[in-house]
């Protein structure tokens, strides 16, 4: 099928032209499919007007807003390719994802003008153009290119071991295999379904699981501009979400409210992310939720492995089996299938491997071997076919949703006057799922406070540490590696936060 996930939208059109597409709650505006796709069209004649062509790259950086959704869409129905950019960076961070991009416009909202003036001041080659993202589209129209299913449709950033973004690359047929697996997923999703897109929607999460799913089989997204756990419950009570994404920190949010309206609409709810504590876990299903939870990352499109409602309490810990449209396995460094009970790397195959990483045949050929993905996690498998991560080969924090390689923030605190030695690690947090620990050996007087702050100017807040601990020296083996295992041991029960 030519014409790519833009094609969804117009084929939609066709079918249901009077069923709701899109809810922006902060115009107030609903759209049906007719409108979203002359909305879609006219976004794209716009681009086009701005000499933006086939395989050129829009990055966009705002809140979520139909709007948001409506320049994506437009940028796959002329052939572009969208760059969703993290409006949580620092300007020197969004100006590499710009530069390694090679963004030649730049869609933005008004919120973020002083981020993205910023990010055009760092860098070293070309300024894109810049269109306002909230403004109204016009009337244009343009011929649809027919996307074939190997084009780029999106690059996703995601930062690696290096300290250094890639852009994962998606093409159209990763978005309709990743749509298909959700479809197919759990109780299923349908075109009466409705769902809220209150995650970031610059995360494969969000746009992966929540809002192209619903939209490839027909059903309502209601956009939310940013998360408020009361706002939000009232929300889905009055949509009628009957299927609903959010990251762990978001839902044990929710179950922290006083009260929590009755959801009679919803049908199931997935957690992804990061690993869901049992105990939000259990929350909702005393309340006779179908709550599920999922595994993905970037590179997957985002879905990967599964937890069926019926699993998520007796198999708890676990990430789950693969998706209907994957296949995974466990291997060892030399590339066997390992046994029951063994750890091993988890490599993926399927038509949502995505294409590799943005001008980086190095790194991509790093992680596709032989046809598998390999996500650098390691596992182990029951008889079942239930996989739990054991480890992380990369380290990789995951904070509120948000994506930390502690290698980036290493990097930062290492140029700091008074640290002579750092260690960043991730530890258990009861809001966040974890947290930043920068362990550090001081040279001369140091102020934790102050560390903090200094970082935080640097990186975004994310990423910077919520806790500082001082030590003689880091713990290391006979070859010189971090031992960061002992310093998550050894911290993971200290109660003491520096900076919130």
């Amino acid at each position: 099928m030519d014409g790519g996930i833009a094609d969804w939208v117009a084929r939609r059109a066709l079918r249901r032209p009077g069923a709701t597409a899109l809810v922006d709650v902060a115009t107030g505006a609903r759209h049906t499919y007719a409108a979203l796709d002359a909305r879609v069209s006219a976004r794209a004649a716009a681009l086009a007007a701005r000499g933006v062509d086939v395989g050129d790259r829009v990055a966009l950086l705002g809140e979520n807003s139909g709007a948001y959704l409506e320049w994506l869409f437009g940028a796959a129905r002329i052939g572009a390719v969208a760059v969703p950019v993290n409006h949580r960076l620092a300007p020197a961070e969004v100006a590499h994802v710009l530069g390694d991009s090679g963004a030649t416009v730049l869609v933005r909202s008004t919120t973020f003008a002083a981020l993205a003036e910023g990010a055009i001041a760092a860098l070293d080659g070309p300024a894109p153009a810049i269109v306002e993202l909230a403004d109204e589209p016009g009337d244009g129209t343009v011929d649809a290119y027919p996307a074939a299913g190997d084009d780029p449709c999106v690059i996703m950033y995601t930062s690696g071991t290096t300290g250094v973004p890639k852009g994962a690359v998606l093409t159209h047929d990763n978005m309709l295999w990743n749509a298909v697996n959700m479809v197919t997923a759990g109780p299923g999703i349908g075109s009466t379904d409705v769902t809220i897109a209150a995650a970031p929607l610059f995360h494969i999460g969000a746009l992966g699981l929540s809002a192209l799913p619903l939209l490839y089989a027909g059903g309502t997204v209601v956009v939310v501009p940013s998360f408020d756990p009361a706002a939000f419950a009232a929300l889905m009570a009055d949509e009628g979400v009957t299927t609903q994404f959010l990251v762990p920190a978001m839902w044990a949010a929710l179950t922290r409210l006083p009260s929590l309206p009755p959801q009679p609409s919803l049908r199931w709810a997935i957690s992804g992310g990061a690993p869901c504590p049992v105990t939000v876990i259990e929350h909702f299903t005393a309340r006779g939720w179908t709550f599920t939870e999922g595994f993905g990352m970037t590179e997957l499109s985002p879905a990967a492995l599964f937890l069926d409602a019926a699993d998520v309490l007796a198999h708890a810990g676990s990430v789950g089996r693969p998706f209907m449209h994957v296949d995974a396995r466990l291997v060892s460094e030399t590339g066997d299938e390992v046994g029951v009970g063994e750890v091993g790397e988890l490599v993926l195959r399927g038509p949502t491997v995505f294409a590799g990483y943005w001008n980086r045949p190095e790194a991509t050929a790093e992680v596709l071997r032989d046809g598998w993905f390999h996500s650098g996690d390691l596992g182990v498998r029951d008889a079942e076919g239930f996989v739990t991560l054991v480890d992380r080969k990369k380290d990789m924090i995951i904070t509120g949703g948000e994506n930390v390689y502690p290698v980036e923030v290493e990097q930062v605190l290492h140029r700091h006057p008074a640290i002579a030695d750092v260690a960043v690690v991730g530890i258990g947090d009861a809001t966040w799922g974890e947290t930043v620990l920068a362990v550090v050996v001081a040279d001369g007087e140091l102020d934790r406070d102050e560390v903090i702050a200094w970082t935080r100017e640097r990186i975004a807040h994310f990423k910077a540490p919520r806790r500082v601990e001082v030590v003689d020296e880091l713990p290391r083996n006979a070859t010189g590696k971090l031992l960061k295992r002992v310093l998550r041991e050894r911290f993971a029960g200290h109660a003491e936060a520096v900076a919130r």
